[in-house]
C-alpha cells in the first residue's frame, strides 16, 4: 500500500537525494522535475514530506536524471 494517495515531491536537492537513496535498492531509478504544480495544492504527510494528492500530468514532467544505479547497503 502506498503511504499516501498521491506523489511525493522533493522540495530541494537534499530531499531529492534522500528519496533516491531511500528508494533506490532494487534497480536503477529516474529523477523527474515537476512543474506547474501550485505549492498550495501540496499536503504535508505525518512524516513531514509533501505530496501532490493526485496524478501529475505527463505534460508537467521533465526527465533530469536517468538510470541512477542502486545504492549498495553495507
Amino acid at each position: 500500500m502506498p503511504e499516501q494517495e498521491g506523489c511525493f515531491l522533493a522540495a530541494d536537492e537534499f530531499e531529492r537525494d534522500w528519496f533516491v537513496r531511500m528508494n533506490n535498492t532494487g534497480g536503477a531509478v529516474d529523477v523527474w522535475e515537476v512543474y506547474s504544480i501550485d505549492a498550495d495544492d501540496l499536503i504535508e504527510s505525518p512524516e513531514g514530506h509533501y505530496y501532490f494528492p493526485g496524478v501529475v500530468a505527463t505534460s508537467n514532467l521533465r526527465l533530469v536524471q536517468q538510470d541512477l544505479p542502486p545504492v549498495r547497503r553495507h
